[in-house]
């Protein structure tokens, strides 16, 4: 088995946009075209954790591998490690949580950011590109990043804060983040047994349960734009991008 695995954590029961996974884009559902950009990259195997059978009869009838988890996780990343704990005997060095509601991110971000995790610098890794318009500045649906250092020129720096409503916020190195985490086994294991805290609920962000924990999170940027699908006006963005 490779060092990494990539784990897509998906469910029906989002509550902006129920049955996500399984909306057709391009004749194919969204989780469909998750799985084949992992597979794509080519940094190892590829795994979708779900509670939902349909999720899981769609991914296997199609050749990949799924996992059925627990209904009550409270975040992804949860749901994520116990498919890593119970699906693989072999435990692997380097997990990688893939959001499945990205389906126009380009593969090759998933190998920058594993060529980055082999590393081993930091407990987290995860990616951030540019704002497309003052809009999205605006827009509580997408999560803005602020790192230590200009990424567009470093390319990696270490995160400072994650945030969905920018409050007067004076740091310049600010990002579009992007739903894409790696952790080191240590590190997973280190997040899950920690409490949720009180960022983490207050703005709905997971990885502000590691920053308030001391865990280092580094931040490296691709030069461009994937769209998180949470909306049906997402929904309708994308079809527009992916069927030209």
């Amino acid at each position: 088995m490779s060092h990494t695995v990539i784990i897509i954590p998906s469910r029906l029961e989002a509550k902006r946009l129920p049955n996500k996974p399984l909306k057709i884009i391009q004749n194919k559902e969204m989780i469909l075209h998750v799985y084949d950009i992992a597979k794509k990259s080519g940094v190892g195997d590829v795994l979708v954790t779900t509670p939902d059978k349909a999720i899981l009869d769609l991914i296997t009838n199609n050749g990949g591998n799924a996992y059925i988890s627990k209904k009550d996780h409270k975040t992804g990343t949860d749901r994520v490690f116990e498919a890593y704990q119970n699906y693989y005997l072999e435990k692997p060095k380097l997990i990688i949580n893939l959001q499945g509601d990205m389906p126009n991110l380009n593969s090759d971000a998933i190998v920058k950011l594993n060529n980055y995790l082999k590393k081993e610098q930091c407990d987290m890794v995860t990616l951030s590109s540019f704002f497309k318009n003052n809009d999205e500045i605006k827009d509580p649906n997408i999560v803005k990043v602020v790192t230590k250092d200009d990424i567009k020129r470093n390319e990696f720096s270490e995160a400072i804060d994650f945030m969905r409503i920018l409050n007067n916020e004076k740091s310049k190195f600010i990002s579009h983040h992007i739903g894409i985490y790696g952790f080191t086994s240590e590190a997973l294991m280190r997040y899950v047994k920690l409490d949720r805290s009180k960022l983490e609920i207050e703005r709905k962000l997971e990885q502000m349960r590691a920053l308030e924990n001391k865990m280092k999170i580094h931040v490296g940027y691709i030069n461009s734009n994937p769209l998180s699908v949470d909306t049906e006006k997402d929904l309708s963005e994308i079809k527009k991008l992916m069927e030209k």
